[in-house]
């Protein structure tokens, strides 16, 4: 098959986002017969239906959703590429929409996020938290905080830290436990992050070679890193938590850190971006603050 010609990829894209052939073409400032002959000559070349008209509203078909999908990526790295050749040294402007769990997100990303405003007042932070991975493209996301074990994706990644893990409880509730080994705190209540893999299998590191697993009696549940802080603050029973969130409750003596002479398993924390081959000043720039001047990717 002979090459697309890409003006039709935009012109079918517009049709999409505005669901008319007129709104497209008023969009794009040319004719709506333009749009409408562009749109049937790249149906013709790639020998399908993109569109379903109605006398409402245009809709994409299956195939008309894959090849969107596909233009948003497109126009969004040439996008992309436009913003790093022209504006290469031009100070970070505009919206910056950051995704990061809950607990990380509140406790780091959020102060950084101020003073990342106040250092460039022309740009805008979107920061959205939940325990449950967003879908960078769909949601146009710039770039995602991820702590814990990174799956396998089309994303490009880079390590920024790691964490460490803790097994704690309230000093309340830590008076009431004679713990000497991984399989005693198997017995005792557990709180469970559901936004964890596995949320009651814990594996216990002592020295080089004794290795245990243990499978934790969950009392209480939530698919919220802060709501089981809170809930082992409240002295509700043992739980697993990351240092970052934990370590300034530990030091205060509001959590008492149990089996210290065991170790958890070690998490990474990363920035993911959407696969682009160029970064946009007010990412680099947010990196950059995140890591400590250390912006590379």
């Amino acid at each position: 098959m002979e090459a697309v010609n890409l003006n039709r990829l935009a012109y079918f894209a517009a049709v999409v986002d505005t669901g008319s052939f007129t709104k497209a073409a008023e969009r794009l400032a040319i004719t709506k017969t333009v749009v409408s002959q562009q749109v049937a000559r790249l149906e013709a070349e790639l020998k399908t239906s993109l569109l379903l008209r109605t006398t409402r509203r245009v809709e994409p078909t299956e195939a008309g959703k894959l090849l969107y999908a596909r233009c948003v990526m497109i126009f969004r790295e040439a996008g992309d590429a436009v913003d790093e050749i022209t504006r290469a040294n031009a100070e970070p402007t505009g919206m910056l929409r950051i995704a990061a769990p809950n607990d990380y997100g509140a406790s780091t990303i959020a102060p950084i996020a101020a003073a990342f405003i106040r250092k460039y007042p022309a740009c805008r932070v979107e920061l959205l938290l939940a325990d449950t991975k967003m879908d960078l493209l769909a949601n146009q996301i710039d770039l995602s905080i991820r702590v814990g074990w990174l799956d396998d994706s089309s994303h490009q990644a880079r390590r920024i830290g790691s964490f460490r893990q803790f097994l704690v409880a309230s000093p309340s509730f830590s008076a009431t436990l004679s713990l000497n080994s991984p399989e005693d705190a198997a017995g005792q209540p557990f709180i469970a992050n559901l936004a964890l893999k596995e949320p009651v299998v814990w594996r216990f590191i002592q020295g080089d070679f004794d290795r245990r697993t243990v499978r934790m009696q969950q009392s209480l549940m939530s698919n919220s890193t802060p709501a089981v802080l809170a809930a082992t603050l409240a002295g509700a029973g043992i739980s697993v938590l990351p240092d970052f969130l934990a370590g300034e409750h530990i030091e205060a003596g509001r959590l008492t850190r149990l089996l210290p002479d065991w170790s958890l398993p070690a998490g990474g924390i990363y920035v993911v971006y959407p696969a682009a081959r160029f970064r946009t000043p007010k990412v680099t720039a947010f990196v950059a603050m995140l890591t400590g001047g250390r912006s590379r990717d």
